[in-house]
């Protein structure tokens, strides 16, 4: 299994993939928000959502996983 790690401490803003979806390298997953800007957190690998680990509003520090892909 892989995993896809915060970059850095922010809130959820919006989460773009759901579990069952095809993930290409480099497609942007999930947005964070940290000090008012928003950060898009991409896909370090490819693969398929097995399971979302956040979801909107929650807050999450940097290398908490936020999505596992098989």
């Amino acid at each position: 299994m892989k995993e896809i790690v915060a970059t850095m401490a922010g809130t959820v803003l919006n989460i773009f993939v759901a579990a069952g979806d095809q993930v290409p390298l480099g497609l942007e997953v999930l947005m964070l928000e940290s000090m008012k800007m928003e950060i898009p957190i991409e896909s370090t690998s490819e693969g398929v959502v097995l399971r979302l680990k956040v979801t909107i509003g929650d807050f999450v520090n940097e290398g908490d996983v936020l999505i596992v892909l098989e």
